[in-house]
């Protein structure tokens, strides 16, 4: 099965993230086992930012990750989902690791604060892998198990 990888998981292993790098790396090793690695233009571009393009094209060969573009079937997935997630969202802010939703509050006029908590990258960071692999290696679990629901996870 190809393994798609969000950004989140590669910098956590760009950085030897104290947190997260274990269990990453170890992440990323079972989903190459299993199949191939490819990353979208969003990772990639999330990625050009943390190093020189050598550096990176470096980085990815090392791991095994392959750039595939996404297809256009892929693009308008993502903008469906992205128009769920608008329409259904609440005034809530959603946690990323669980999913719990709660409110937050202004400290100076006490009114509840709501905003975007994803934005149309997230979208199709899910799409490129829904349309081109069959799994999403990532840390934020909750959006993509609620918008893409028949992707399988690892991490």
């Amino acid at each position: 099965m190809t393994v798609a990888v969000d950004t989140n998981v590669l910098v956590d292993i760009q950085v030897r993230d104290p947190r997260h790098f274990a269990a990453s790396a170890d992440a990323i090793e079972r989903a190459a086992a299993e199949g191939g690695l490819i990353i979208g233009e969003v990772v990639y571009a999330e990625l050009a930012v943390q190093m020189p393009e050598t550096d990176l094209d470096s980085f990815l060969a090392d791991l095994g990750i392959v750039y595939r573009p996404s297809p256009a079937s892929a693009l308008r997935r993502a903008g469906e989902a992205y128009l769920g997630y608008v329409r259904a969202r609440g005034p809530e802010v959603q946690c990323s690791h669980c999913g719990a939703q709660f409110r937050v509050t202004c400290p100076s006029c006490g009114e509840h604060v709501s905003w975007r908590q994803h934005l149309i990258p997230d979208f199709l960071v899910g799409a490129h892998a829904e349309v081109l692999a069959g799994a999403l290696l990532t840390r934020d679990r909750a959006i993509y198990r609620r918008f893409f629901p028949g992707l399988a996870r690892y991490g």
